[in-house]
């Protein structure tokens, strides 16, 4: 007799098909609710964690600066010659007119003899010129004033003849005669009258030419009298020669650095600083230097464009009293203040900066167990502090220290 044979409801078949769904909607829900950023454990006590804060803030800058004389003169001779004296020693300090080397040059007085020959020889020209011209006036005026004279009697005689011819008591001779006589009088007169203009207006300008010639000659007679007296040469300003390259019997050309006078009433500074802040700084900007335990507020006078490997100098000048006891040469310290004093969301400066470039940082979670990477954006910055302008909150806690070995971890587990 048959016997229906029960179906069986879990086959190996359908629990293995179960088993392998089971599996996949695990491992489904394992991909999306596990984290799979790389990590990274690192030591609470080998990193910098900081707290994001708002506090006042402003922008400085460290730079170093040298002192300098604010007026330096460079010794540099217009002539040559060979040294014959040497008055003061390098490092002396001088009054504006005393006397440092004296010169000889033998070409130079010579030319200075040769133009005052010509200059005299010029004035005497000048004066024989204006002796005849004045000479030539007089004998013209002379002459005009005997033309009048005979003009005048000449006047008397033609009037006479010509009222005794209308009365027929005289020759008609007569009266063309002194007719004649005075019209060519009063030519006579005309003419002299113009010579006299014309003379006169051409003494005037060979008096002016030869004025001319005199003050060239006086002119180029004390520029070379100048160059001669250049010879010994003078302190141009009060200070100190800080420099001196001259021995006696030395032969030196024309253009030659005799050394160099420093003012040392006032000093200035000479600073350099990083291209990074080219556009930055500029004139009026306000430093402080500390020295013997003062503070000196100091002003940028002069930003000069040229960069130079990488740096670019300015110099700054003391605000009021500058200090006492500084030296030239003498290396300072500045901060220099590249804004004004204002609230802002900070964080403290730190290693991280160099690895992210202030685009990112890693946050510490409120458990203080890990910390992620976050973007973020940063302002203006100092060597204590950075800006927030983005990305961050007071209050948060940020690692600040240097990420040079955490390559591309996303999270750092604190341990």
């Amino acid at each position: 007799m048959d016997r229906q044979i029960e179906k069986k409801k879990w086959t190996i078949k359908k629990i293995s098909m179960l088993a392998g769904a089971a599996l996949f909607i695990l491992f489904i829900a394992y991909i999306v609710l596990s984290d799979h950023k790389s990590k990274l454990n690192v030591e609470k006590e080998k990193i910098t964690i900081s707290e994001v804060k708002k506090a006042q803030f402003q922008e400085f800058i460290p730079i170093t600066g040298t002192i300098e004389p604010f007026q330096t003169f460079y010794l540099d001779l217009s002539e040559g010659g060979r040294i014959l004296e040497k008055y003061v020693q390098e490092g002396a300090m001088l009054k504006v007119g005393d006397a440092i080397v004296k010169l000889d040059n033998p070409n130079l007085s010579l030319q200075v003899m040769n133009t005052e020959s010509n200059f005299m020889s010029s004035e005497s020209q000048l004066r024989l010129a204006r002796l005849t011209f004045e000479q030539n006036r007089l004998s013209k005026e002379s002459q005009l004033l005997q033309i009048n004279v005979n003009l005048t009697s000449q006047k008397r005689k033609y009037d006479l003849s010509k009222a005794l011819y209308e009365k027929g008591l005289g020759t008609k001779y007569d009266y063309e005669d002194n007719k004649e006589l005075y019209e060519s009088l009063l030519k006579n007169k005309e003419l002299m009258v113009e010579v006299l203009k014309q003379d006169s207006l051409t003494n005037q300008q060979l008096l002016e030419q030869s004025q001319s010639n005199v003050e060239r000659s006086k002119s180029y007679l004390q520029l070379i009298q100048n160059q001669l007296a250049s010879l010994t040469v003078k302190a141009p300003i009060k200070g100190q020669l800080t420099s001196l390259s001259a021995e006696i019997g030395q032969s030196v050309m024309p253009g030659y650095k005799l050394g160099q006078i420093d003012n040392t009433d006032s000093y200035k500074i000479r600073a350099e600083i990083d291209e990074h802040y080219i556009s930055k700084v500029h004139e009026g900007l306000t430093g402080e230097y500390e020295f013997n335990g003062a503070t000196y507020i100091l002003n940028i006078k002069t930003v000069y464009p040229q960069v130079l490997n990488g740096r670019f100098f300015a110099d700054l000048v003391f605000n009021g009293n500058q200090p006492a006891g500084i030296r030239r040469g003498q290396t300072v310290h500045i901060k220099l203040q590249l804004g004004d004093l204002s609230e802002a969301l900070l964080v403290e400066n730190g290693g991280f900066f160099t690895t992210t470039g202030g685009q990112w940082i890693f946050v510490v979670d409120k458990s203080e167990t890990y910390a992620e990477k976050r973007q973020i954006k940063i302002g203006r910055q100092n060597p204590l502090y950075f800006e927030l302008l983005d990305g961050l909150k007071e209050g948060e806690k940020v690692v600040t220290s240097s990420y040079e070995n955490y390559g591309d971890i996303e999270k750092l587990i604190l341990k």
